[in-house]
């Protein structure tokens, strides 16, 4: 799919990851809806930068768990453009152990509550309403931001960041992805970025890693086979990869984590006895 030309729904645009990918999709040509909803500092600066460019686009402020602004939010995107062929479903809350997760759902309820509508409920809601318009565009593209939360829990250096409910969110993102390009096929191409630690999510500029002390930092990194966190600019080029090139790719979980997954476990020598070639 060509970018240029085409109508695209970011959510949580307002700033980080939803702000970086809809500046860039954007600058390639497109069409740019761009939701925000928390944050108006951040968000007003970033309607500013559109602004600024000279783009098309159209911000609107939406509380994405609520069913009837989610379908105003569709309707809208439909009488202006007519139509919508990508959409970055991108809103989640999440957060720390050390915040809401470690003493239990008595005391946490509400952010519990808060962290499931966020990071399942609203792109549940976005993806049901907005199916219908994207199959009519006969080449639409969707693509879940997830976590690799889903797949590691509360486990090894992660589970300093990752609590339960933000874990099985997550998980739970995995089978929509594979629901959902089952609707949408075949006209809808349906994928999941799985993020490792990047900045302003789950690392470097969110309260949660500055909570960490630097050894706690540390054994993050090292665990990481590329030994870094990742930057915008990787969400980015994956981002463009699925949209423009992976035309046969519905479906899949594609982990964008720097290999943090696989890290903790080394591979061994060949034991003695067993034939080498």
């Amino acid at each position: 799919m060509e970018i240029s030309g085409k109508t695209a729904l970011v959510l949580g645009a307002g700033k980080g990851i939803g702000r970086t990918i809809g500046l860039a999709l954007a600058e390639a040509g497109a069409r740019v809806v761009l939701t925000h909803y928390d944050w108006p500092e951040e968000s007003a600066a970033t309607i500013k930068e559109f602004a600024e460019l000279g783009v098309e686009y159209l911000a609107v402020r939406v509380d994405l768990r609520d069913p009837d602004e989610v379908k105003k939010l569709v309707q809208q995107i439909q009488d202006k453009y007519g139509t919508l062929h990508i959409l970055i479903n991108n809103i989640e809350r999440g957060g720390m152990p050390l915040v809401h997760g470690t003493y239990g759902l008595e005391v946490n309820k509400e952010q519990w509550d808060l962290e499931m509508a966020t990071t399942l409920k609203a792109k549940w809601l976005v993806v049901h309403h907005a199916l219908p318009l994207m199959k009519n565009s006969k080449e639409g593209v969707i693509i879940s931001l997830s976590s690799i939360a889903g797949l590691v829990g509360r486990s090894g250096p992660a589970g300093l960041i990752f609590n339960d409910g933000y874990a099985a969110a997550n998980r739970a993102v995995s089978s929509f992805t594979e629901t959902w390009a089952r609707q949408g096929a075949p006209e809808v191409r349906v994928n999941e970025l799985m993020l490792g630690f990047f900045e302003t999510r789950h690392a470097q500029g969110t309260r949660g890693w500055e909570l960490l002390k630097e050894e706690e930092k540390e054994a993050i990194v090292n665990h990481t086979l590329l030994k870094r966190t990742g930057c915008l600019d990787d969400i980015v080029k994956a981002v463009f990869f699925l949209v423009r090139d992976a035309a046969f790719m519905t479906g899949t979980a594609i982990r964008l984590d720097g290999g943090y997954v696989l890290g903790g476990e080394a591979v061994p020598p060949m034991p003695e006895g067993v034939i080498q070639t």
